[in-house]
């Protein structure tokens, strides 16, 4: 840990070496140092221009980073749950449904908008919250 700790620190003094060399220093507050366009500017000036560099290019990373976590996992989790939501309330008599407890059953009736009797074995029937249901997997389970 403390070697890779080590190597953060070198390789960031090692960039920040490059960017001033690049940049060069910018001159102390208060001097004045002559530009082409304008013949003189103060060293204010001088400073903010070669610090304020990137705009835009600077927020394109996490911009990058916001539509792959919205088009991996945002968008998909909202179309299961349209669809799930949509199944819920297609609900219909003799329809196999899965409760979230994993029970298998098959609609018997629908009480309400909130509640539906579910058949889990002859002569053994429950009472569930529609949102309690689930999609019935496709692994070949039936109920009797």
């Amino acid at each position: 840990m403390k070697i890779v700790l080590i190597v953060m620190i070198i390789l960031t003094g090692i960039v920040f070496a490059q960017s001033e060399s690049r940049t060069g220093t910018a001159p102390a507050a208060g001097e004045v140092v002559a530009t082409p366009e304008t013949g003189a500017a103060t060293g204010e000036a001088q400073s903010q221009t070669c610090m304020g560099g990137g705009g835009i290019m600077s927020f394109l990373p996490m911009i990058a980073i916001i539509a792959i976590f919205y088009f991996l996992m945002i968008r998909p989790q909202q179309k299961q749950s349209k669809m799930l939501k949509e199944m819920r309330s297609a609900l219909k008599k003799d329809d196999r449904v899965v409760t979230s407890g994993g029970i298998h059953g098959v609609i018997t009736n629908l009480k309400g908008d909130d509640v539906v009797t579910v058949r889990i074995a002859d002569g053994v029937k429950i009472d569930v919250d529609r949102n309690s249901l689930q999609i019935e997997s496709q692994t070949g389970a039936t109920c009797s």
